[in-house]
């Protein structure tokens, strides 16, 4: 009897299970190394307020830091200018608001220093940030 060869069908396929995991490897690194922007912030704890009110858009925020710094809108500034830049500020907003957020260990003389500043300005209403007391 003669015997036949039989050949084996050679199905070539290209694993890509080594690749799938390097493109992975490759995204956790670029994930893990990217550097995310973060908009610079003022720590502030505000004081506690059983009537504290919700916040309102069109309005200028001055900043009193708990060692004694000033922000205008987050842009530092001295109190002998606060009034000027203040005024230039409420003259592009229609309903001008302004409001104070100020640390809760925060000169009591400073933040007085700042009211005046504001109504020099012409300011028409301002309040004061308080967070909600928890009970």
């Amino acid at each position: 009897m003669i015997e036949f060869v039989r050949r084996r069908k050679n199905h070539q396929h290209i694993n890509l299970t080594p690749l799938v995991d390097v493109v992975f490897l490759l995204l956790l690194f670029f994930m893990l190394t990217a550097h995310f922007v973060t908009a610079p912030t003022i720590k502030i704890a505000l004081p506690d307020s059983k009537t504290a009110e919700p916040e309102v858009k069109e309005e200028v925020i001055i900043s009193v830091a708990k060692d004694g710094a000033l922000f205008l809108d987050k842009d530092p500034i001295m109190l002998t200018g606060l009034q000027y830049s203040l005024q230039e500020k409420l003259k592009k907003l229609k309903k001008p608001s302004v409001r104070i957020k100020s640390d809760r260990e925060a000169r009591l003389g400073l933040i007085v220093n700042v009211v005046d500043e504001i109504r020099l300005s012409g300011a028409g209403a301002f309040s004061i940030e308080t967070e909600r007391q928890r009970e």
